[in-house]
Parts: structure tokens; sequence; C-alpha cells
């Protein structure tokens, strides 16, 4: 199950791909890493696709990454006596916390927390911001505004706050017994919603209790002005790109994108690109031009994965769009600019013996005829400073633990290869040799990089890099496998 490209597929599951065919279908297609939306379905449903994941796993023999998206606070509105109201511009209208049903003048908003951040200027977005009022007084239990662009307003449409940070828990008491749950399950990756400041993937951390990895989702203004310290605090980040267009201008959204990943790469932690990717596929067989562009440059941005949300989850043509998106990467990858920007674009502070052992082996394998990068890691730090590299060979990560292998699905660049203990450098090479040939990545008469830490089985210890010939493994022929 060798993959011929280097970013990694992210696919949601849903009702459109709810069965073990079509979720083997999925992987088979290029599906790296399987999303489970904890917004849709009950917890039978989701341990009924989990336990799929990890058969399909089981029989395919290669690891595969579970992400669980939490659904976090969700800001709604209440219900009209008529179901809805046209709200036009110039108008006045008032939201409170008086549960009694709407009409064209005002509606309730059950968040006591929204009125406490709101100040008069405030912008109040609709509905994905189809409307969009601005508050012209507010108190602790109301928000009189005025209408500045109008639409249709229904029943329990969603509502953001795009320039306040509101004094909302990211989790909310579905999250905890979520969280719980999908932990007792045993995903790798939370993604934590509604992240808003450091604080709230602390907070997930320490329920998580190192169960799984913490994802944080940027999809608030106020979370891309603390960026830096939620990064430093989290995994790994996803870039959601659909309620960061509703809350900021759309024309700043590509831009807030390229920076994000850049800061992702540069401290070796995996980032995903999210929403929109491919959405006409929910309905059509074949995408848009537009959208193609669009996922070619994520890639070319370097990002660790790509996503499909209701592509594959609820559409008619799951399958598709995950060839789809695996057609493109690959072509992308082969084009010469690729590389050109790749390279242009490498960063990141280096100041430990990892750091230079990491940059020598991908260095050794773009000025010799090196055919792949094999590292040991328990943690999963060195293969992260390896993929940060982002070599132009492949990289095979080796591991005796397979909840470490499971989650760098999610790197750039990783085929993860679940190893038995090693304790002696030796027997490194041996498996990597083995590992390199028996998947196809080299030949007998082809040399290879190992990188390893001495002594074994240490986080944090890589100090070691060899250049192996593959027939290096007729030496120690005696040596079982």
């Amino acid at each position: 199950m060798r993959r011929l490209r280097k970013v990694k597929i992210v696919a949601t599951l849903g009702p459109a791909s709810n069965d073990y065919q079509t979720i083997r279908a999925l992987f088979e297609a290029g599906a790296d890493v399987f999303r489970l939306n904890m917004s849709h379905g009950d917890h039978a449903e989701i341990a009924a696709r989990h336990a799929i994941i990890r058969q399909i796993e089981k029989d395919l023999e290669r690891p595969i990454g579970i992400l669980a998206d939490l659904q976090g606070p969700k800001l709604r509105c209440g219900v009209f006596k008529n179901g809805e109201e046209d709200l036009e511009e110039g108008a006045s209208f008032r939201f409170d916390l008086d549960p009694a049903e709407g009409d064209a003048t005002r509606v309730c908003l059950p968040h006591k927390e929204i009125f406490a951040a709101l100040q008069p200027g405030s912008t109040l977005l609709v509905n994905d911001g189809k409307i969009r009022v601005q508050v012209s007084e507010c108190g602790p239990d109301f928000a009189n505004c005025t209408v500045i662009a109008g639409g249709t307003i229904s029943n329990r449409k969603g509502v953001n706050v795009p320039d306040v940070v509101l004094p909302l828990a990211a989790l909310s008491e579905k999250d905890r017994k979520d969280l719980e749950f999908v932990c007792d399950l045993g995903v790798d990756w939370l993604a934590l919603s509604f992240v808003q400041r450091p604080e709230d993937v602390k907070e997930a951390r320490e329920l998580a209790w190192g169960r799984a990895a913490i994802l944080s989702k940027i999809e608030k203004p106020a979370a891309v002005e603390a960026f830096d310290e939620i990064l430093a605090v989290s995994d790994g980040i996803m870039v959601a790109r659909g309620d960061l267009g509703v809350e900021l201008p759309v024309q700043n959204v590509p831009p807030i994108q390229k920076r994000l990943v850049r800061r992702c790469r540069a401290v070796a932690k995996p980032v995903i690109v999210a929403t929109q990717m491919l959405e006409s596929m929910i309905e059509s067989p074949m995408p848009t031009r537009a959208e193609v562009s669009d996922v070619a440059t994520a890639i070319y941005e370097g990002t660790d994965a790509i996503m499909l949300s209701a592509e594959s989850a609820a559409g008619s043509y799951p399958v598709e769009a995950v060839q789809t998106m695996n057609n493109v990467a690959i072509e992308v990858e082969r084009d010469p600019n690729y590389r050109q920007v790749i390279n242009s674009s490498r960063g990141g502070i280096k100041e430990s013996v990892a750091d230079a052992i990491v940059s020598a082996a991908r260095e050794i394998a773009e000025t010799t005829d090196i055919k792949v990068i094999c590292c040991f890691s328990q943690s999963g730090s060195t293969a992260r400073l390896v993929a940060r590299e982002r070599p132009h060979v492949p990289i095979i990560m080796m591991t005796s633990l397979e909840a470490t292998s499971r989650k760098l699905c999610l790197t750039w660049g990783m085929h993860c290869v679940l190893t038995g203990p090693v304790d002696r450098f030796k027997g490194a090479v041996i498996s990597a040799v083995r590992a390199a040939t028996r998947e196809g990545f080299a030949d007998a008469d082809d040399s290879i990089v190992v990188t390893a830490g001495v002594p074994f089985n240490q986080s944090g210890t890589t100090n070691i890099l060899r250049v192996a010939p593959c027939e290096e493994r007729l030496i120690y022929k005696s040596d079982p496998e």
C-alpha cells in the first residue's frame, strides 16, 4: 500500500461511507486518516466506524490514523412564530434572552455569554454570514442591532461573533462526554473546535491524559491572533477555512492559510488544510477547475494533509473524491516547480543534535543516489523533524509502537512500518534495509540513509546517521527475519 505522493489525505466518514466495503475503498483510493465527526452520529455509530477502520487496518496490515472531531459549542438563535422572517437592510432587530417565539423585530439568542462580551459596534453574523447586523446598544440580556446585510433568518440558524473573544469554554458538556468516549475507544487524534486561546487546548489535554494527540482547529479570528501560543501547546493544527471565511473577509483567508502552514512546518507539527476543497463533488463526479487549483495550492504550500468533509461523508461520490485528491497530489508533486517551492520555503530553528542529523540525512539524499530515508522513532519526534526537511526521497518511519505509527499517518511523507524491538544499531540497519526492499522503496543494489538513537527505545536520543547499502542484509543473512 505504498502511496505515490507525500501529502496525506483525511477523509470524513458519514452516511455515504458507513460500511466496510466503502471505507476500505476509500483507504485503497488514498485516504490515510479517517475523521469521525462527533457533530453527527451517536456513540454506537462512532464505535461501529472505529471498529471497521481497525479491521481494515488488520486486514491490510497498514497503520491507519483516526481523528475524532469534537463539535464544540454551537451558537444558534431561537425559533420564529412563522418559521422565518425577512430582515431588510437598515431595519432594527433585537436579540435577547426571552424564550418566546421570534418575529420580524426580535428573536431569542440563548447564550448569555455573548451578551456579556458584546459592545456597541460589535458585529453579529447569522446563517454563515449571509445576514450581518451591527450592535447599536446592548446589555446583559439584550442587543439592539441595525441590519447591515439583510436576508431570511429562520429557526436555529448559527450565529457568529467575529470581533470579540467570547467567554465560552472550547469544550461543552457534550464534548467532555465525547472526549472520554473516543479516548477510551482508542482514537489517535482529537480535533478541538472553537479554540480561542491556549488555555482551551490545555484543558483538553488534561482531560485526554495522553490517550490521544490534540489538534487545534483554527476557525476564529481570536485563534489567528493567538496562533503562536496555541501552536506551542498543540500537537497539530487544522486550518478550518469554513468558519474563518465567515468571520473574516474572504480575501484574508488565503494569506492566513499560507502563514499558518509555514509556522507549523517550522516547528515540525502536522497541519491540515480543510473545508470546501472539492465541495462540488458532493453532487458531481467531477470537481471544478477552481477546486483542483485550491487543492494544488495547499500542496504547493507544503501542508501535511488535505481534508474531505461532506464530499466523503455525505456525498454521492466519496471514493471518486478521494481518487481525485490523490491524483491531483501525485501530479503536483511531480511538477519540478513543486520541489523549488518546497525548498525555498524550508525553515525552522535547528539547535539540537537531532536537527543536525535529519538535516544531514536530507542533504545526503539530495546529493547522492539515496532511495529512501529510514528513521527509527518511538515518540515520533525525530520522524516529524525528518518530515520538516521535506526531502525529495520517501521517508520510512520505523517504530515498535502501534500508537506512534497511527499518529504519524497524518505527517507529510511518512510511510509507517511496525518493527520488533531493536536494541542494537546493526539490527536497526538490517530492519531498515529489509523494510525498504520489502515495501518496494529500494532494490538490492541501492543505498538508503538510516537514522536512529543510542541508547534505543528512549525518546529524543537521535544521534546516529548511516548510509547503508541494501546488499548489507546479505552480510547478516543468518540473522532471523
